[in-house]
């Protein structure tokens, strides 16, 4: 069998590496536990390291999309890519074929790794694509399958070379691939472990996050390799299965978002659930309400540690995190080697000081290296070495950061960015409809949820009812995207220059809420 420091050096500098050398010291620590099942970390890297190997002896892609559930197969899936030295493309299982074809089209994919549950789904789309397909279980791979591939020394793998193309909301209303290194990636595991350390082989990780969204990777699948801990998938977020893990499995780590610490707080079992295990929780993907942060840390007795960040910046920024000073509403201080101002929002170059609002930028090795197939997107957001994030915040005199608002018309749904664009056009493809509009509302649980106004076609009202309307998008997007209502208009309000008037719209959503 190859020797491991032989491996390490393959794939030094990468998230590979936090593997390798988790499997090499705990080789039967229970790493990945789903559903019942569990792998440990030997068998982990040789899954791993096999399906690499198949990868690169097959036609070894450029750019590799995985579509895998939240399961053992997705961390093996993930990892594999990777150290196959391809690109990774990690899409989200609930997308229609519509919106799978364009990520796999714009990103010009070699290959597609798949769940065998989405065989009907996916077989079609990578036939009418000519794209490869590996069809795997969510579950533990056969022992055939995790010894495979160990015995050769795979090349090296550069750190310098892209590592993922993750996909983000875009102004143009169609998505961004943002492309990240391995040393952006392995960077930011490093520059979060310094804020929010972690006990060697002794923490126990709940992702009940999607595996495939930025947040799940950096606090889920990369956190745990990089401390060798057990990490404990949830398939869905199902709350009577959140509270039997955090007990069964005597959870250390809680890594969630907004929209779960509000909906597990508003379960009967959240009292009497047993959280004495816990140790240190995370919050990250949307603002996190201080009366939520108050009701956890009064009831639970440990805090939760938000931060803040964004895909394009590999994903991590801030974090507020133990020995720190905690600020409530705050996201927390820089990450060692990020530096973050406030500036201007309206040109970006006047650095704003204490408390002053403005767009906030950063700069740090974790950042991309730029918008796939968009020039003009990326100068706008890399400019002089800095990222424009394009949200508003300020910064107190001891340096915490404090998010305020967006610049744009983004709106995050449960940790999702959605931009209208997207859901307007699908709507406008309805025959019935003429014109269409959507707007953010504030929500409790979910930060905020889609509002859909339409403008029938003349003759064309009963066409255009809530139940069409839904199953019109239900086809087409993903559920996040989908609207929560529909409303009809006699036409759209506009401004002076004939475009549409959200801030109006926003109010007439609020005043029919009211």
């Amino acid at each position: 069998m190859t020797d491991s420091g032989e491996l390490i050096d393959c794939w030094r500098g990468t998230v590979v590496e936090l593997l390798v050398h988790a499997a090499a010291q705990q080789p039967e620590q229970p790493a990945l536990v789903c559903e019942g099942e569990t792998l440990d970390y030997v068998h982990y890297r040789n899954a791993v390291i096999g399906l690499a190997s198949r990868l690169r002896e097959a036609a070894a892609p450029a750019r590799v999309a995985v579509i895998m559930r939240n399961g053992i197969g997705a961390c093996i899936a993930h990892f594999g890519v990777l150290a196959s030295g391809a690109q990774l493309l990690p899409m989200n299982p609930e997308y229609t074929a519509r919106e799978l074809r364009y990520q796999l089209e714009d990103a010009d994919c070699d290959a597609v790794i798949a769940d065998s549950a989405l065989h009907e789904l996916v077989a079609p789309l990578a036939a009418s694509l000519n794209l490869p397909a590996v069809w795997m279980d969510s579950g533990v791979p056969r022992a055939t399958e995790q010894d495979a591939g160990v015995h050769g020394l795979p090349p090296k793998v550069d750190p310098r070379s892209l590592a993922v193309l993750q996909y983000t909301g875009g102004t143009s209303g169609r998505p961004k691939g943002v492309n990240l290194t391995h040393a952006a990636l392995r960077t930011n595991v490093e520059q979060r472990e310094a804020m929010l350390p972690t006990r060697p082989a002794g923490e126990r990780i709940l992702c009940a996050m999607p595996l495939f969204h930025s947040y799940g990777m950096a606090m889920g699948l990369y956190l745990a390799a990089r401390c060798a801990g057990t990490l404990v998938i949830l398939p869905a977020f199902r709350r009577d299965d959140l509270f039997d893990a955090i007990e069964r499995h005597r959870i250390t780590l809680f890594p969630g978002s907004p929209s779960i610490y509000v909906s597990l707080m508003a379960h009967p079992r959240f009292e009497s659930t047993d959280w004495s295990s816990l140790h240190m929780c995370y919050s990250g993907a949307s603002a996190l309400p201080v009366a939520v942060l108050r009701r956890w840390e009064e009831t639970v007795k440990v805090p939760i540690y938000e931060g803040y960040g964004m895909t394009e910046a590999g994903p991590v920024l801030s974090f507020n995190g133990p020995g720190h000073a905690v600020r409530a509403g705050s996201v927390g201080l820089p990450l060692p080697g990020t530096r973050i101002e406030i500036v201007d929002a309206e040109t970006g170059q006047q650095t704003l000081g204490a408390r002053e609002c403005g767009e906030i930028r950063a700069q740090g090795p974790q950042l991309m290296q730029g918008y796939r197939n968009l020039s003009a997107e990326t100068s706008e957001a890399l400019r002089d070495g800095w990222l424009y994030t394009g949200d508003l915040g300020e910064i107190d005199g001891d340096g915490h950061l404090f998010v305020r608002g967006r610049k744009k018309d983004l709106i995050i749904v449960g940790g999702y960015n959605v931009y209208p664009r997207e859901i307007e056009e699908v709507l406008q493809e309805h025959p019935a409809v003429l014109e269409a509009a959507v707007v953010g509302k504030p929500d409790s649980y979910r930060g905020e949820i889609l509002l859909a106004f339409v403008v029938p076609r003349p003759g064309m009202d009963d066409a255009t009812d809530e139940t069409a309307l839904g199953r019109h998008c239900a086809e087409r997007l993903a559920r996040y995207k989908q609207p929560a209502r529909y409303f009809r208009l006699p036409s759209l309000p506009k401004t002076p220059i004939n475009k549409v008037d959200r801030k109006a719209l926003s109010a007439l959503a609020a005043e029919q809420f009211a």
